[in-house]
């Protein structure tokens, strides 16, 4: 992008886009993983699956017309099928 083209904020979008873009934020706001090798797998395994959930939403609404707040209840689900399953890592303990 090569600059703003528009100075909207968040609290002057409708509220299903507002909801969609929590969902996807969140979607993709994974704990970093534990110290092991098989954390750090999991995590990457997880991370790829959520870019794929979100971006399969994102693709329905731009370009299918679908409805942002029923997009953002479908990423949620998706979300709920795919829990994180790692160790997360913790500062100053390293994992919890």
């Amino acid at each position: 992008m090569s600059g703003r083209t528009n100075s909207l904020r968040v609290d002057s979008f409708p509220e299903p886009v507002v909801a969609l873009l929590r969902a996807v934020h969140d979607a993709l706001d994974l704990p970093l993983p534990g110290l092991t090798d098989a954390d750090e797998r999991a995590y990457a395994l997880l991370l790829a699956q959520r870019a794929r959930d979100a971006r399969v939403i994102l693709a329905g609404v731009l370009d299918d017309g679908h409805e942002a707040g029923g997009a953002a209840v479908s990423l949620r689900a998706w979300m709920d099928r795919e829990p994180v399953t790692y160790t997360p890592w913790i500062k100053g303990g390293g994992v919890r």
